[in-house]
């Protein structure tokens, strides 16, 4: 009955940006903390970024710092993960994932709600 979708993946040159969306249905976004995942082919799947559902909170992964902003829109029941200055070994499925609790963290385990993923390709 919870479902996370994401969307706005695609194909985008080095230095170029995209930005993910994470739509929630059958809950309120203001009590979950939502977390960023993505998985490269060959590679076990990593936090990327996460926000908290008290105070907005937001953590980042040291190799998407400085590049990665993740955001919520509670009246729109989404969350967004805005990527620029991408680098091709940022190429990845992307996962956003949801907890119902405070603490903003970046381990796979700790989600209990998923979404299908988005393709994120960075080549020229």
């Amino acid at each position: 009955q919870l479902q996370l979708v994401e969307s706005g993946g695609g194909l985008v040159q080095p230095g170029g940006s995209l930005r993910l969306s994470c739509a929630l249905s059958g809950f309120t976004l203001d009590y979950y903390t939502i977390g960023w995942f993505r998985q490269a082919p060959g590679k076990e799947r990593e936090g990327v970024s996460c926000i908290s559902s008290i105070g907005g909170s937001t953590n980042y992964d040291d190799s998407v710092q400085g590049r990665f902003t993740v955001s919520r829109d509670n009246a729109k029941n989404t969350v967004y993960l805005q990527m620029n200055s991408l680098k091709p070994e940022d190429t990845a499925v992307y996962y956003c994932a949801a907890r119902r609790r405070r603490m903003c963290v970046m381990e796979s385990s700790q989600y209990d709600y998923w979404g299908q993923g988005t393709q994120v390709t960075v080549s020229s």
